[in-house]
């Protein structure tokens, strides 16, 4: 059973940047309220997309390297990297069909779609 991995400055190199599947990235903090809506949605594909999508959480408030260097200065905060590259991001709580689009979009374009 696939579910979203959580993420930290130690091991974001490991799980994102050399992941071989696409991977998206949800910086988020406890106290964010439009954080707590959108994360029931990356738990959902997290498990549809197994195999084929990582989806990973971090929380900035305990991991303010990577937030910085991402110049994360917003959440809720999306990014998708292919290949160690950011491809693309989303910013603020959006619904599940934007989402979606965007990963099914990230998968067809890196060839790993169904």
């Amino acid at each position: 059973m696939s579910k979203v991995i959580e993420v930290t400055d130690q091991n974001f190199e490991e799980e994102v940047l050399n992941s071989d599947l696409p991977t998206e990235v949800d910086f988020w903090a406890p106290w964010c309220g439009p954080c707590m809506m959108v994360s029931p949605i990356y738990d959902k594909l997290a498990q549809e997309y197994d195999d084929r999508f990582k989806f990973c959480k971090m929380n900035v408030d305990e991991n303010q390297r990577t937030a910085v260097k991402y110049q994360i200065m917003s959440i809720p905060m999306q990014m998708f990297f292919v290949d160690g590259q950011k491809v693309d991001e989303i910013l603020g709580a959006v619904p599940e069909r934007t989402i979606r689009t965007m990963v099914d979009g990230i998968l067809k374009s890196a060839g790993k779609s169904q």
